[in-house]
């Protein structure tokens, strides 16, 4: 083969990796969708802030003081599920407030009202909490020891990925959490008719360089594994997304016997719209798990 053809092959598959590293970024690309409401629409006193993440990007978030300031008061970091934000968790912290709870709701970057910055994902979410956590934590009426994470869905992952690389979290409420995310990456591209080999291969290893980390590192079926403060894990039993089989296998994978499993019957992924129905359940974890 001449040196041209040698040229124009490398040229060829250089355009192509281009190709389809544009073609996975769109395709995995958040949908950024703003807040339309805030928490006076329930009836809440808040005030928002700014709060700097990593790559001096800041996030958006709602802050929710305790309602008595008597003493340092526990709270919960709430974040939201990819393509969502910090209104359509709202629910939540509405129960946790009136349950006493100081409670902060940040948008993800790339998601509501923070910015942009790059490729969106499951760790990216947990660097928002963790600064969101670290944020809560110097706030005067909050006691640190007292602060709970509650995630739904890539959010939940992302709580459980930074319970399992700290041991200042108090609890963790982990809402619709997948187990792995190449099985549930899989499982869309086998719903679009993706075939796995060689396209979903070439997928997912990409993907896994460009979050920097190896999926079976920060897969919930595994970072449970190192968790030591208590987890409620939540999920619907009629969940289309995430099948309730992914909580049971997170759950068959915790050591430390402090892990428990809510069921909610009738659910979707979606089970932010049951949380009138299953909201107290997670106010008694937390008194039990925060005080």
């Amino acid at each position: 083969m001449s040196g041209l053809h040698i040229l124009g092959a490398l040229l060829s598959l250089v355009v192509i990796y281009l190709l389809l590293r544009t073609a996975i970024r769109h395709a995995y690309r958040a949908p950024q969708r703003v807040e339309q409401g805030t928490p006076a629409d329930f009836g809440l006193t808040y005030r928002t802030v700014a709060i700097t993440t990593a790559n001096h990007k800041r996030l958006f978030a709602w802050y929710l003081p305790p309602k008595t300031t008597a003493t340092p008061a526990p709270a919960v970091v709430v974040m939201h599920g990819w393509g969502g934000n910090a209104e359509l968790m709202l629910p939540f912290a509405r129960q946790l407030y009136q349950a006493g709870y100081a409670v902060l709701l940040p948008d993800a970057r790339n998601h509501g009202q923070s910015d942009g910055d790059g490729f969106s994902s499951m760790p990216r979410f947990a660097e928002d909490m963790e600064h969101a956590f670290d944020w809560l934590a110097s706030q005067p009426e909050v006691n640190p020891p007292q602060i709970a994470l509650l995630g739904h869905s890539v959010g939940a992952a992302a709580a459980l990925l930074l319970a399992s690389r700290r041991n200042d979290v108090a609890a963790v409420v982990s809402i619709a959490a997948f187990a792995h995310p190449e099985t549930l990456m899989r499982r869309q591209m086998q719903a679009n008719h993706i075939p796995y080999r060689p396209i979903g291969w070439v997928v997912l290893r990409y993907i896994e360089r460009a979050i920097g980390h190896r999926f079976d590192a920060i897969a919930p079926a595994n970072t449970i594994r190192k968790i030591r403060c208590p987890v409620l894990l939540v999920h619907g039993d009629n969940d289309r997304s995430v099948p309730h089989a992914d909580a049971e296998l997170i759950h068959a994978g915790s050591e430390n016997g402090k892990v428990e499993l809510l069921t909610l019957a009738g659910a979707d992924h979606d089970s932010i719209e049951h949380v009138d129905a299953h909201g107290g359940k997670l106010i008694d974890f937390l008194r039990r798990a925060v005080g």
